[in-house]
């Protein structure tokens, strides 16, 4: 007989105590600050703030802190703490061409107008352990150059001027009542391209890479360039009605990425490149890469593509599983207690197990 388990109020304060002191490690070693975590993993924060909706990076990196390390439960602090606040209104689109731009890169325009700029990246490292860091050295001072005070382009731009790449919708210069906002209504199907960006920019980066991974392998056909790839600040403002213009209250960093795709050409249309395309906060250009192949696998039906059985093109599966606090709730809650329904199955099972005994001594 199956008997159940009974836990308590106290069992739980137990278990949160544990939890704190298995948190903070041995007291010996000195507490880590929330300061030393924004600072020092500046790529995790970014993504529990990616991930979260939340640009805040002080309370990602407490999130962090709290979670263990744990990004995903970190992501799930955030969201939770997010809808505790007040909502005053929506910014006005952010322009990612006057981007104050600490890296720059194509794969299409070895030229570009503008220049590659590398920045910090992973890219040219040798991947090998760095046993310098297990001291405190500071590193050497990296050489600068004076920042440029003329914008630059979007590169895809020049295509454009081509006729070259499909043209993009404007967007609503004052973040008009049309614009979905998947923080405060339902995802409905089928999404409306800005609802599948918003989804996508929140969904979790694992989930996304392997999606991404699938359409480079064939699972959608989309085989893809990146145009650009810029990471940098830009400023964010908001419309005020009642004074008639636009208000900068914000400086962000953001990780931009516009993707140049073929497009055949249907009979209204002549062939030309189109786009994918991803925007995250801070610097995660893994995720705005994903992002961006993603979001040109969902435009397949759009584009009068055909639509074969690959995951990435399939608008609901995409959009229903890529949250990580959605996913990970329904997955762990299988963990709480399921005595009454694990009981009703153990009873099914033993019927089951003694009705196919039964018959063969019914047939003697």
């Amino acid at each position: 007989m199956y008997v159940a388990v009974k836990g308590g109020e106290r069992a739980i304060e137990h278990a949160h105590d544990w939890l704190a002191q298995a948190r903070r490690g041995d007291m010996a070693v000195p507490d880590l600050g929330v300061a030393q975590i924004r600072e020092q993993l500046a790529l995790a924060v970014d993504r529990v703030m990616a991930e979260g909706s939340l640009h805040d990076p002080d309370l990602a990196a407490l999130a962090l802190k709290q979670a263990r390390g744990d990004v995903i439960e970190a992501v799930f602090l955030i969201r939770a703490f997010r809808t505790t606040l007040p909502r005053f209104g929506a910014s006005v689109p952010v322009d990612t061409g006057d981007m104050q731009i600490i890296r720059r890169i194509s794969a299409t325009y070895k030229d570009a107008p503008g220049g590659q700029v590398l920045g910090p990246t992973f890219d040219y490292t040798h991947r090998l352990l760095d046993f310098d860091l297990v001291g405190d050295a500071a590193p050497a001072p990296a050489p600068e150059s004076a920042a440029s005070p003329d914008p630059v382009p979007h590169i895809l731009s020049h295509l454009g001027e081509e006729g070259l790449m499909q043209p993009e919708p404007a967007p609503d210069a004052k973040g008009g009542p049309d614009v979905p906002d998947l923080t405060r209504a339902p995802l409905e199907f089928p999404a409306s391209r800005p609802l599948r960006l918003q989804a996508l920019t929140r969904a979790d980066e694992g989930f996304l890479l392997s999606l991404a991974y699938s359409t480079q392998r064939g699972y959608g056909r989309n085989h893809a360039f990146v145009g650009e790839l810029r990471i940098g600040h830009v400023r964010v403002a908001a419309y005020l009605p009642e004074l008639g213009f636009d208000i900068e209250f914000a400086d962000i960093m953001v990780t931009e990425c516009e993707t140049v795709n073929q497009f055949q050409g249907s009979k209204s249309e002549p062939a030309q490149f189109t786009r994918g395309y991803g925007l995250v906060f801070g610097q995660s250009e893994r995720k705005a890469i994903s992002m961006a192949l993603v979001d040109r696998a969902l435009r397949a039906r759009e584009l009068g593509e055909d639509i074969g059985d690959a995951p990435a093109q399939d608008e609901e599966f995409v959009l229903s599983h890529c949250d990580n606090i959605q996913s990970s709730g329904f997955l762990e809650h299988i963990k709480l207690p399921h005595y009454v329904d694990f009981q009703a199955e153990l009873e099914l099972i033993r019927k089951l197990r003694r009705d196919a005994c039964a018959v063969p001594e019914a047939a003697e």
